[in-house]
């Protein structure tokens, strides 16, 4: 362990956990130390949810435009730490810079829509059956929303999850991917530095078994955003359904480009590498296959082959970089199972299939 340990943001206070233990990040690319984290539990989580709800008897009667005032200085705030916080998400999580800037951008985005819903809190009003009687519907807030988020994309899938919640008067517990806590942190303090409320957003940082869980199964959260793999995703919606609670799930994908025989093939071309190898393919939307009418094939393949075997791996903060590190040892071990699935199969190899050797001799840990 090396330096300060970052910590949970519980009520308004960075604090460690209960139990004391901690874990750490290297970086994916170099095997260089990124930072250590305070590792938590069930009981840290059952702290968070009770500032969480605490801080909503507050946050939810805070005037939505009030609310939005606070989005828009969380996102000048990002917009002015942005190549920071891009920089250190390739560190963390290995993609190159330029897409860590957009991943930032996004979050910027998201932002600043949702503050500008704060003036757009609309109801309805609708007619009465009844006589003298009017009828109107007005938008509340649910309570603690449990948000639990992947490593592909840091800061805009927390962003996408947690400012619409937040501008409708909902409050959060934020259980960040263990690949990535330190972007975690940063959006964090982010909101802490823009003046957010005490406890309307609270970070718990830990594995998915330990804290992921016991946000689920928790008794006062009554919806629960999940970002994740299909299996984790099924047995998040499994559990809290006997639990009525709501839930939103974005999870693994097995996506197909078309290609015609018409079709301009630099187009697809360009679409199909950018969707294959961007984030190093490490996305629920990246295209695993390329269903192509046979006119097209050869020379489609051509093209891909020819430009895919062009593409520079390296570390990601090098500009000049096409894909920059996967994040694991057991990422690694998924992609090259794959090739050797397709192989036996009977597909046949065009190009590439192993471990590139411009990537340094340090393996990712899983």
């Amino acid at each position: 362990m090396l330096g300060e340990v970052l910590k949970n943001y519980i009520g308004g206070q960075w604090v460690e956990s209960t139990s004391g233990e901690t874990f750490d990040r290297k970086n994916p690319a170099t095997g260089e130390h990124v930072a250590t984290y305070t590792k938590s539990g069930a009981e840290d989580v059952d702290r968070a949810v009770a500032a969480a709800n605490k801080a909503f008897k507050s946050w939810r009667l805070y005037p939505a435009p009030k609310r939005g005032e606070i989005l828009y200085k969380v996102a000048q705030l990002l917009v002015d730490q942005k190549e920071q916080f891009a920089r250190e998400m390739t560190e963390e999580m290995g993609k190159v810079i330029s897409e860590a800037r957009g991943d930032v951008q996004e979050a910027i985005d998201m932002t600043f829509y949702m503050a500008g819903e704060g003036r757009r809190m609309f109801g309805q009003t609708v007619p009465s059956e009844l006589q003298n009687k009017f009828n109107m519907s007005q938008r509340k807030p649910l309570g603690v929303c449990g948000l639990i988020t992947p490593w592909n994309f840091p800061m805009a899938i927390p962003s996408w999850k947690m400012m619409p919640a937040l501008i409708a008067g909902n409050t959060v517990v934020f259980k960040p991917a263990t690949f990535t806590p330190r972007t975690a942190v940063r959006f964090v303090e982010i909101l802490e530095q823009a003046g957010l409320p005490a406890g309307v957003v609270n970070l718990v940082l830990g594995t998915g078994g330990d804290v992921g869980n016991a946000i689920v199964d928790h008794p006062d959260v009554p919806v629960i955003g999940f970002t994740g793999s299909t299996e984790t995703g099924t047995a998040v919606a499994t559990r809290a359904a006997a639990l009525n609670k709501r839930v939103s799930l974005e999870m693994g994908g097995k996506n197909a480009v078309i290609v015609m025989h018409d079709a301009d093939l630099d187009l697809a071309t360009d679409g199909i590498l950018w969707s294959a190898f961007g984030t190093s393919g490490q996305r629920c939307t990246a295209a695993s296959r390329v269903v192509v009418h046979r006119k097209a094939q050869k020379e489609l393949v051509e093209r891909l082959v020819a430009r895919a075997g062009g593409m520079r791996l390296g570390h990601g903060l090098d500009e000049s970089v096409d894909v920059g590190r996967v994040v694991s040892g057991g990422q690694l071990n998924t992609i090259t199972d794959s090739v050797a699935v397709g192989k036996a199969q009977r597909a046949r190899l065009a190009t590439g299939g192993k471990i590139g050797p411009k990537w340094p001799a340090w393996t990712p840990s899983r």
